[in-house]
């Protein structure tokens, strides 16, 4: 990230007067925090364990016992059917929460129920049956005794009346007609919910009761609240049976930092999970960093305000000096730094900024007049620069010569001649470098270029044809120019490197190669292009040319006629 020179100098300055402030008021809120970080553990494990003991008393104390009794009474022989649903009848009147009570016998489907009047009056109002809706099924009961979970609640929230109802079934020893009897009680769970909503915590904090699948429970409506991570660490020890209480920080998925805790009922296969987030708990930091930062907000104003003056002088010249540099990257090298008087280290930069922008002017001048081959090689020589000597490669050669060319000079003036032979040029060193080539020279009329790589032959004639058609174009376009092209092509090895003088040296490419495609492009007629065998052999496959095989010719330098073959545009054909 770019960081402006101004706003260093401005944030450097406003440091110095605020840094020590800032390090006192980091060492007291760190102290602040682990504090109250400290007493928010510890008031969400005590919530967590207050409302797990509640659980468990309400439940064995005001339920489970009296409903123990409740049994005994019933399980005594010396009372008849009658007088035991009396008990059921008066056990109800004392436990408001207990919504029904029933005798099942052992394969009968027909229970003794007892309801609470007010209960099923509700439901009544909702127009359902109190005796479906209450009565505990013989299948739920056969389940009970199979697991031996008598006196366990079984936990369901009723639709019907949005009520969280525990069933739990508890044997008799006595039996009637030689049958087992279990007396099944169905026990409203508002009061556990109201004891989780009324709780003080719930006003800062979040208190969730949830189940073994994550879900929660004693709500009006149930949740899935397995994202939570707290409640992820929670589920497997409700599954487990475990009641290990645990501390856990977390995030949550929406990014919210909390701290939670979370603590196992004996009696319910719950957890209950105490929450709070870091911004509630660590309330009064925040108001002490706010007070602190609203003092080092007045002194970094006072000290920004100097800052910037100060930075504004200093920087001047040297914004001055960037946009001349960015002008510079854009290829202006016409434009100089002005402006800047100071007499210091920055007025001798923007000195030499000038001078070194007036020399990348002339060397930008100076590395049109060679090739790309030649400035690679410069940039690759060593610290002590270019060395003369040459290695062997292997490249495809094009020679291009403009016939008429002598004529056309003796009859137009000067200038003419130097603007339509740049045109040409401008032109074919398109082509070369749309075939990947590299203009090794220009020499008079004549164009050398070179090709390297993988599939050069081929892309080394298709360049020399597409010279051929776009000079015709020319001609087409300037008849009275009366210009056309020669074009000698040829592959293989040449010495590639730097030649000349010690001080005066010339990056070219010399040998037997470059010399036929030169002696080629002096035999070629006006639009022909002519290669030899080796180029010929590469590029005959490559479907986009045309060759036909001409009559060897004598070249000087050759003892035998050397074969040649002219290249046009077509489909290629081997003679």
């Amino acid at each position: 990230m770019r960081i402006p020179l101004r706003l260093k100098f401005f944030v450097f300055s406003a440091l110095l007067a605020v840094a020590p402030l800032l390090m006192v008021a980091q060492n007291l809120t760190q102290l602040t925090r682990d504090e109250l970080k400290s007493a928010a553990n510890e008031d969400l494990t005590l919530v967590a364990a207050q409302l797990r003991a509640d659980f468990d008393n309400t439940f064995q104390g005001r339920w489970l016992t009296p409903l123990m009794v409740i049994r005994n009474g019933v399980d005594s022989n010396d009372l008849g059917v009658p007088q035991k649903v009396s008990l059921l009848t008066l056990g109800l009147e004392e436990l408001p929460e207990v919504v029904a009570l029933q005798l099942s016998i052992e394969g009968s489907d027909l229970p003794i129920l007892v309801t609470n009047e007010t209960y099923a009056q509700s439901l009544r109002s909702a127009g359902l049956d109190p005796v479906a809706v209450l009565s505990t099924h013989p299948n739920v009961i056969r389940n009970i005794a199979a697991t031996g979970q008598f006196g366990r609640p079984l936990i369901e929230r009723m639709p019907e009346s949005g009520s969280w109802i525990a069933t739990l079934a508890l044997p008799l020893s006595s039996k009637i007609a030689g049958r087992q009897v279990t007396m099944a009680a169905k026990i409203d769970l508002t009061i556990l919910g109201d004891l989780v909503r009324r709780h003080p915590f719930a006003q800062r904090g979040e208190i969730s009761v949830i189940d073994q699948a994550g879900r929660t429970v004693l709500g009006e409506t149930q949740s899935l609240l397995i994202e939570r991570q707290i409640v992820a660490s929670a589920l497997p020890l409700i599954v487990a049976g475990a009641r290990a209480d645990a501390l856990e920080p977390y995030v949550r998925p929406d990014g919210t930092a909390m701290l939670g805790a979370y603590a196992f009922p004996d009696w319910f296969s719950w957890a209950v999970v105490t929450e709070l987030s870091e911004e509630s708990a660590y309330a009064v930091v925040n108001a002490i960093t706010r007070q602190i930062l609203l003092v080092g907000l007045v002194g970094f104003g006072l000290a920004s305000l100097g800052a910037l003056l100060f930075a504004r002088q200093l920087t001047r010249p040297i914004l001055k000096i960037g946009e001349v540099a960015q002008k510079v990257g854009e290829g202006d090298f016409s434009i100089r730094v002005e402006g800047v008087s100071a007499r210091d280290e920055i007025g001798d930069l923007a000195q030499r900024f000038n001078q070194m922008i007036a020399h990348l002017s002339e060397r930008l001048e100076l590395m049109k007049f060679v090739s790309r081959g030649t400035v690679s090689a410069i940039q690759s020589a060593d610290s002590e620069g270019m060395e003369r000597g040459g290695e062997r490669r292997r490249l495809s050669v094009i020679f291009t010569d403009i016939r008429g060319y002598t004529e056309f000079s003796e009859r137009v003036p000067p200038e003419v001649v130097i603007d339509v032979l740049n045109r040409y040029f401008d032109v074919q060193t398109d082509i070369v470098e749309q075939h990947q080539g590299d203009v090794d020279k220009f020499i008079g009329d004549a164009l050398v270029a070179v090709f390297e790589g993988e599939g050069m032959e081929q892309r080394a004639a298709s360049c020399a044809v597409e010279i051929i058609q776009a000079m015709v174009q020319l001609l087409e376009e300037h008849p009275e120019h009366d210009l056309h092209v020669g074009i000698g092509v040829a592959s293989g090895e040449v010495v590639l490197g730097a030649m000349g003088a010690r001080e005066r040296m010339d990056f070219t490419v010399l040998g037997s190669t470059v010399n036929l495609a030169a002696r080629l492009c002096s035999k070629a007629d006006p639009d022909q292009v002519l290669v030899d065998k080796d180029t010929f052999a590469a590029a005959v496959d490559s479907g986009s040319l045309a060759f036909e095989a001409l009559p060897s010719i004598a070249l000087k330098g050759y003892a035998e006629p050397v074969p040649v073959f002219a290249a046009s545009p077509g489909t290629a054909q081997t003679p």
